[in-house]
Order: structure tokens, then sequence, then C-alpha cells
């Protein structure tokens, strides 16, 4: 098992700009891994942008498992991968944010528990982490492509969020719910 990151990360950049390469896109891509769990990989703006994130980020999501799956083949103990081209998953995670808040605003007004529709690993963090923000709880329910969210009034909540948040950085309660979820993440796809 190779553990040394600096090289799962460079090896990372290296293939995904190959890959790249091969559909005529010469970029370069920045990648990085700010908690040691999970490399970061962005690919800037381009022509190719609708292609290389297809529809929903179907190929987006598809170029990640592919580069974690070279990873894992290499033996990197650090084989966990984020994609975003040209800030999708950014932009995505900001409006759902905006979306969420009428749901928690709602949750917060009637006290009563609110089911959320089915939703992928990465949108259910998001909305983990504004529930806490907010002062509510939220738990996962289901399975498979059915998992959802239930947000929950508690007791002593404060009136309103400290900070707003993009809901963009993982925690590490998160980090774990990913773990588990994995499997479910590369055979589930998105939707809108």
């Amino acid at each position: 098992m190779n553990t040394d990151n600096e090289s799962a990360i460079l090896y990372a950049k290296k293939y995904i700009e190959d890959l790249l390469s091969f559909f005529g896109l010469n970029t370069d891509v920045y990648a990085t891994s700010s908690d040691d769990e999970v490399i970061e990989l962005h690919v800037p703006s381009t022509q190719f942008n609708s292609f290389l994130i297809g529809q929903h980020g179907d190929t987006m999501h598809a170029l990640q498992f592919v580069v974690s799956n070279a990873l894992r083949s290499q033996d990197f103990a650090l084989n966990r991968v984020n994609l975003d081209i040209a800030d999708y998953k950014k932009q995505r995670a900001e409006r759902l944010a905006e979306r969420a808040e009428g749901w928690l605003k709602q949750v917060k007004d009637t006290k009563q528990p609110y089911d959320l529709r089915p939703m992928n690993a990465a949108d259910r963090r998001i909305i983990h982490q504004l529930a806490a923000e907010w002062g509510l709880s939220s738990e996962s329910a289901g399975e498979g492509r059915d998992r959802h969210i239930v947000l929950g009034y508690m007791e002593e909540t404060p009136e309103k969020p400290e900070k707003k948040s993009k809901a963009v950085k993982e925690t590490k309660e998160t980090a774990e719910l990913e773990e588990s979820e994995a499997p479910e993440e590369a055979e589930a796809s998105e939707e809108s």
C-alpha cells in the first residue's frame, strides 16, 4: 500500500490531464488534498464543459470514478477523488443551499419533521451541514436510490444561523457518511 499522499495527488492530476488530452483538451488541472482523505481535482472552464460534465453531471462522475479506480489499481492509500469541472459542483451546492433555506425555515416555523426528496450522498452532506448550522436535526432515512433526509426540530435552536454557508466543505462526520455510502453513490445518478 502506497501511503505517499503527494504521489497519489500527482498521479491523479496526471491521469485526468492525460485522459482529457485524449479528447483534444490540453489543460492544467488544479489538484490538492486539504484533509488527506479526498483528492480535489478542479478542471477549469473550457469549450468542452457540456461534454465533460454530461447530463446531470453523469460524465463528470464517471471520470471521477475512473480516476479513483486508477488510484486503487496503483495501490494508493489515498484513493477518494472529488472531480469538479468548471465549478459545476460548487454552483450546484450553492443552488441546493438556497433551496434548502426554505425547507429549514418551514421546519423552524412549523416545528414538524419534513421529508426531503431522495438525493445523492453529496447533496445529503450539504443538507446535513446546513441543518446543523440552523440548529435543526437531520437524519438520513431509506436505502439505495430512495435514501433521503428527514429534517427535524430541536427545542433549543438559535433564532438565525450565525453564518450562511455555501455548504461546500465537508465535516469529519459527513466524510464518514460518504465512506459508508460510496457503493451507492457510484451506482446512483443525480436528479435535478
